[in-house]
């Protein structure tokens, strides 16, 4: 795939993407695990198609020590058993924010069982993990930033 844009090329969406990557950092301070950081990520990434973010998403797990079984299976998460009861319930928040669009929302059900395993500051960090990795992914697929090369940490 030929990248469309470059993002970083433009003084805008640059200035956008390090706003974006300022305001992340109160995901980092909201007590959300840094593996269902990295879960998250991924699901949105992989619902959204955006080959650049999964690729990212999945080198920097990896690195940070997530095994092969756990990424290989995050896009089949209910069927797998290698995923807590707490990192369920970030998926599944995940997965219906991320189709808010689809008409359906968010449902008691899973709100609850968000409610039942994070506090308020982790479910603040995982409502905000879901808002920034949907922005980057629509950023990302729009302007075809290719997927394949990244190193992980090579982008902080």
């Amino acid at each position: 795939m030929e990248p469309r844009f470059n993002l970083y090329g433009s003084n805008v969406t640059a200035s956008f993407a390090k706003r974006l990557i300022t305001a992340s950092k109160a995901i980092d301070d909201s007590g959300l695990p840094k593996a269902t950081y990295e879960l998250v990520k991924i699901r949105a990434s992989q619902i959204n198609g955006c080959s650049f973010c999964v690729d990212m998403h999945t080198k920097d797990a990896a690195h940070a020590g997530e095994s092969a079984t756990r990424l290989n299976l995050v896009a089949a998460w209910r069927e797998a058993t290698v995923f807590t009861e707490p990192e369920r319930a970030a998926l599944a928040l995940t997965e219906q924010a991320t189709r808010v669009a689809d008409g359906g929302g968010v449902t008691d059900e899973v709100w609850q069982q968000v409610r039942k395993h994070y506090d308020d500051d982790q479910i603040g960090g995982l409502i905000a993990a879901i808002a920034a990795i949907n922005a980057w992914n629509r950023m990302n697929a729009i302007a075809h930033t290719p997927a394949g090369d990244y190193v992980p940490g090579s982008l902080g």
